[in-house]
């Protein structure tokens, strides 16, 4: 490779960030082979820190017109004037050049992943880690918020509630005693996980209410199943509780439907989509078409207004028996769209409270050295063409959960009544 000039480098440097922050972040690092060498070189001289750059097959958009400069300039003011130089780190700056692209267009779901946080996101769809045990969101003013507490885990016997604020993070082990204001997601997943047996104190409100409380959670072993059925009534009912869309959910899916299946005493199903966070799309549409003969699951549309329909992929075996669908506030995205198609082709009636309401979806993106990204490329709509961000699936029969009675599921019970058992 022949040598460059310190001027030539800095000129293909602009065009890396150029190419980056043009929109195309996701694209660009996924269709081209890019390696960074990262070094302190000329560090309090002004000068740029990366060493090496290799550049393979790009192109130079030429219908933008950004002036790079006032970057740089800050780039090189940090080097030269910044205390403690011994903290800079060239690769988290990087790095948050990415993120604060991402987090300027305003989008909560639209995020870059350093590779520990794009790990962290694979383990939550793996389904095991060590935390405290919430599903995260954002509320409709996007401030972060619960949108369940796992059932069994440490957020949840610390009387944490889906549809709670989280408005401040103390971690004294990690240094962290932040407000959440402007957070991202996973900024939030990074402060609030940890190791087992340490400690994390949040700052919540309860939806609906004024007062704030903090929450001491200790962190612990979380496993999370996709799936899970237990019998009723005298067998007469099969509760088939759904949690997540995750990499394990069609197999714990199958296990349970063979079980409501060699029972011959079952008359009805209870699908229970509380506390659900959704996941994959494709799991909507397939745990969708096991209760459906035919039609559409689910329409997702672009941002050129370009609409592509989802429908039943295959034969059911759950098609004529009778369904209540359960939802709260922490039902989002697929268990959203799995209960919407449900309601809209008339097969089920929904149970509970108003759903979360995302109604956007995300793209996942591999880039290099672990790093990912995820885009909202598009919104879907339920069958009927219902756009649920921000306002959610309003329920058949509405039925709120009296904290006062902790042993009885009212909206369970709820379901069963309106199934006749």
């Amino acid at each position: 490779m022949k040598k460059m000039s310190l001027g030539q480098l800095r000129q293909i440097l602009i065009t890396i960030a150029f190419c980056l922050l043009a929109g195309g972040a996701g694209y660009w690092l996924g269709t081209h082979d890019i390696r960074f060498k990262t070094d302190k070189l000329g560090l309090g001289s002004g000068k740029s820190p990366i060493a090496k750059v290799e550049i393979v097959g790009t192109t130079i958009p030429a219908d933008k017109e950004i002036d790079f400069s006032l970057f740089w300039e800050v780039w090189n003011k940090l080097e030269d004037k910044y205390l403690e130089k011994e903290k800079i780190d060239y690769q988290k700056m990087f790095y948050g050049a990415i993120q604060g692209m991402t987090a300027a267009l305003g989008d909560p779901y639209t995020v870059f992943l350093p590779p520990q946080d794009n790990q962290q996101a694979k383990e939550d769809l793996n389904g095991s880690f060590e935390g405290v045990g919430i599903r995260l969101g954002f509320s409709e003013d996007k401030r972060l918020s619960v949108m369940s507490p796992l059932n069994g885990s440490p957020a949840k016997a610390a009387g944490v509630r889906a549809g709670d604020l989280i408005l401040h993070i103390k971690d004294e082990q990690k240094g962290i005693d932040d407000d959440t204001s402007g957070i991202t997601l996973p900024e939030a997943v990074e402060k609030i996980r940890g190791p087992k047996g340490s400690k994390v104190y949040l700052t919540l409100r309860h939806e609906g209410e004024e007062e704030t409380y903090e929450a001491e959670i200790i962190r612990g072993d979380i496993v999370v199943p996709s799936v899970e059925v237990e019998f009723l009534q005298d067998n007469k009912v099969a509760h088939l509780k759904l949690m997540r869309f995750g990499d394990l959910t069609a197999g714990q899916w199958d296990e349970a439907v063979e079980k409501i299946l060699a029972n011959s005493q079952v008359e009805a199903v209870v699908l229970d989509v509380r506390g659900n966070p959704g996941g994959y799309l494709r799991g909507s549409i397939n745990l969708a078409s096991e209760f459906l003969v035919s039609g559409v699951i689910v329409k997702q549309e672009d941002y050129q207004g370009n609409v592509d329909t989802y429908s039943v992929n295959r034969r059911g075996r759950l098609l004529e028996i009778p369904l209540v669908v359960l939802i709260d506030k922490g039902s989002a995205s697929a268990s959203e769209i799995l209960a919407g198609a449900l309601r809209d082709h008339e097969r089920a009636q929904l149970v509970g409270v108003t759903s979360f309401g995302k109604g956007t979806i995300q793209e996942t993106e591999d880039l290099g050295e672990g790093a990912g990204l995820h885009i909202t490329t598009a919104k879907w709509l339920t069958p009927n063409g219902d756009w649920l961000k921000d306002k959610g699936l309003t329920p058949d029969v509405e039925v709120k959960e009296d904290l006062e009675t902790e042993d009885t599921d009212e909206q369970l019970q709820k379901a069963l009544e309106v199934l006749g058992k």
